[in-house]
């Protein structure tokens, strides 16, 4: 089997053209004028026809070419035929040339866990907000996020059009990070990233014991993880149950493979092995830098609050 590239290297390469044909199929819906707006469990939590739409293409064009795989998707959409047009069967031949760590060489299908997000952000993205919005693909070994992908259907829309909206940046543990640049935010400041629609008294009591210089409030978990690799924000601090598995596998995994590290707010890591429960129910801490100083400010409230899993 030498010359072969490993299973997990193939199913990256996939990922990120399965995520970016799921971004271009978000564009659409949003192009078309017709959302297909549904109220899941309220009106902070939406559905669209771009959210079922990419779903049904990522999972279908990833479990076509690797049926072993365990797939585990946010929406829980009806089973039916698959039009041939939502199918990707591309793949990246710039990540099958990148040497896979050794520790994943021997990995096979069916050891593998990928979480779905089809669209982070739906809030933001039903209200204009495009920079907010990024498609998720996330994996998992062992129940740890080994590898992610991440799609920003949206990236430079500020620009007006052209051919350069939209952008793709993955990561494997070991290897790295590609698609972005690497920054920092300058070590006096601390600038906290949080939530825009999901607030309440322990989220902000929470963000402000760190005694950011700054606080942004964005959507999307993807988005906000994004800030951190990016230079904009040095933490995102999340007090709260509400972030799922499918939010956090591919941006935890490609924020740790640039050296970062996203916990619950006890400091715990959490699993993403195909069984277990899809909420965050600890909050959300993640950071490129310095991750101990922002778990020794969570508040005795918080941590009271909110039991580790």
């Amino acid at each position: 089997m030498s010359g072969s590239p490993a299973v997990v290297m193939r199913l990256v390469a996939s990922a990120y053209n399965v995520a970016e044909k799921a971004g271009s199929i978000v564009r659409k819906v949003l192009h078309s004028g017709e959302l297909g707006i549904v109220e899941k469990t309220g009106a902070n939590d939406l559905q669209t026809l771009a959210d079922r739409l990419a779903q049904q293409s990522i999972c279908a064009s990833l479990s076509r070419r690797f049926p072993k795989i365990t797939i585990i998707g946010e929406e829980e959409l009806p089973a039916e035929e698959i039009k041939e047009d939502l199918i990707e069967n591309g793949h990246s031949e710039e990540i099958l040339q990148k040497t896979c760590p050794a520790e994943y060489i021997g990995l096979k299908e069916e050891e593998l866990v990928v979480w779905v997000d089809p669209l982070d952000g739906t809030k933001e993205y039903t209200e204009g907000l495009l920079d907010n919005v990024t498609v998720l693909i996330g994996i998992a070994y062992r129940g740890r996020a080994i590898a992610g992908v991440i799609n920003q259907p949206f990236y430079n829309y500020q620009l007006g059009g052209g051919e350069d909206l939209g952008r793709t940046m993955w990561g494997i543990l070991g290897l790295g990070a590609f698609g972005f640049q690497l920054q920092e935010v300058p070590g006096d400041k601390r600038i906290v990233t949080t939530t825009r629609s999901h607030s309440n008294k322990l989220v902000t009591d929470c963000v402000d014991a760190m005694e950011p210089h700054e606080v942004i409030r964005v959507g999307g978990a993807g988005n906000k993880i994004i800030q951190l690799v990016e230079g904009k924000a040095s933490a995102y601090v999340f007090a709260s149950p509400g972030c799922k598995k499918w939010d956090t596998c591919a941006p935890e995994a490609i924020l740790h493979a640039v050296g970062g590290k996203l916990t619950d707010m006890h400091g715990n890591a959490y699993r993403y092995n195909a069984d277990v429960k899809h909420m965050n129910s600890a909050g959300v801490l993640a950071t490129l830098r310095n991750h101990e100083y922002y778990i020794s400010r969570v508040p005795k409230s918080v941590l009271q609050a909110l039991k580790s899993e």
